[in-house]
Order: structure tokens, then C-alpha cells, then sequence
């Protein structure tokens, strides 16, 4: 896969996936159309599509929140293996605390110390007002973090930072 974007504006990867989730994408393919544009990916629009079974909690089973599949997708993508090559693996082993770290991030920076898409939407009546306000700021706190551990991990310049 080859990475085009030299620099990325995480607030703008932010606002773009919570933009595709309003848009009709679910959080999951919201994040990762987000990620595959604003990296400048070479990779098939057929990436997005692969994320459609995970949203609403892994096709709606409300177990793991959507956004948080998402980004442990794309950090699969940007750092995972091809080949099988054992338990030991450090690629395999490294995108494993990469996808670690934005679970274990994601769950307190949601305010709700949870991953479960049924506790983290509990209050609300599915899909509608606060619900869907809801999960688009998690899609876009998700994608925000996916692209500050792309970035740090690989060099990518963040143009929000200053210099």
C-alpha cells in the first residue's frame, strides 16, 4: 500500500468522517472512507466496503462500537502482516498494541469507560437525535486518534501541530 499524503490535518480527517457518517456512511465506513482519502491511499474503494458488516456495533449485534472497529481495521491496514509467520511476529505483535492503545484510549475518551455499543447508547432511541449525534463524535474522535498513531508511528507530518 502506498501512502501518497506527505502531511495530514487530523481536524480535517476528523471532520471528514463525522461529514460521511452525516453523509449515509455508518461510523465504521465513515472513518475508513476518512482515513482513505485524507492518507491519500492507493488502495480499492472496496476497503470501505469491507468495513460495512462492522458498523452499528458489528452489524447491528450492538457488541463492539462501530468506530472503534473501524480504526482497529485501518490500523490493521496501515500495520498488520500478510504472511503468516507465527505468534512472535513483531509486525503482527506491534499493530497489536497499536490497536490496543485506541481501545484503551477510546474507552475513556468517550466520557463512558465502555466499548460496547449497547452501553455507550443505552439512553438514547436507535439511530435518531442523540444517538446518531453520538456516535458521530465518536467516529470522529476514533478517526482523530487512528490518524495521530498513523502519523506518529510512520512520520506523517500533522499540519494541526505547531512547529
Amino acid at each position: 500500500m502506498e501512502i501518497r499524503a506527505k502531511e495530514v490535518s487530523l481536524k480535517k480527517l476528523q471532520k471528514d468522517a463525522e461529514d460521511n457518517f452525516r453523509n449515509g456512511f455508518f461510523c465504521c465506513e465513515a472513518l475508513t472512507a476518512a482515513v482513505r482519502s485524507n492518507f491519500d491511499l492507493d488502495v480499492p474503494e472496496e476497503v470501505i466496503a469491507m468495513a460495512s458488516g462492522m458498523a452499528v456495533g458489528i452489524g447491528r449485534s450492538g457488541c463492539t462500537c462501530g468506530a472503534l472497529n473501524g480504526g482497529v481495521m485501518v490500523l490493521g491496514m496501515f500495520f498488520g502482516r500478510t504472511q503468516p509467520t507465527g505468534p512472535q511476529d513483531p509486525q503482527v505483535n506491534k499493530c497489536m498494541a497499536l490497536t490496543h492503545e485506541l481501545h484503551d484510549w477510546f474507552k475513556q475518551a468517550n466520557g463512558k469507560n465502555a466499548i460496547c455499543c449497547r452501553v455507550l447508547t443505552r439512553e438514547f432511541d436507535m439511530g435518531k437525535g442523540e444517538h446518531k449525534e453520538q456516535c458521530i463524535r465518536f467516529t470522529g474522535l476514533c478517526a482523530w486518534k487512528v490518524g495521530e498513531i498513523i502519523c506518529r508511528e510512520l512520520g506523517i507530518k500533522n499540519t494541526d501541530e505547531i512547529a
